[in-house]
């Protein structure tokens, strides 16, 4: 919040990101002249990522759409098979495995 209290009593997490955009600010700017202001543009779109996300929204857009189309291209031959899985594919482990399971 920009209140600088969060939702639990502590510091908001955008806080911080606030804090150095009013410094920006008041290093850059004066009562008569704004055109410090241009400087502070990081420092601006950082403060907005951490409220909105929406850089990292659409990070993990892009991150889906690609899983989803490599998946969709590859073939489940190469698949591991649940012995695999379950022994990490390091050792043939069935002794463990039966173990684990409870069965003999």
């Amino acid at each position: 919040m920009s209140s600088g209290y969060g939702l639990h009593g502590g510091p908001g997490r955008c806080f911080p990101f606030w804090q150095e955009l009013l410094a920006c600010y008041v290093v850059n700017t004066s009562a008569e002249d704004d055109s410090g202001k241009k400087k502070c543009g990081p420092v601006l779109e950082d403060y907005y990522e951490c409220l909105h996300h929406k850089k990292e929204a659409a990070r993990v857009k892009a991150l889906q759409a690609a899983y989803r189309k490599a998946e969709a291209e590859g073939s489940r031959e190469t698949a591991p098979n649940a012995g695999q899985i379950r022994n990490l594919g390091l050792l043939s482990r069935e002794d463990d495995t039966k173990k684990v399971l409870g069965t003999s």
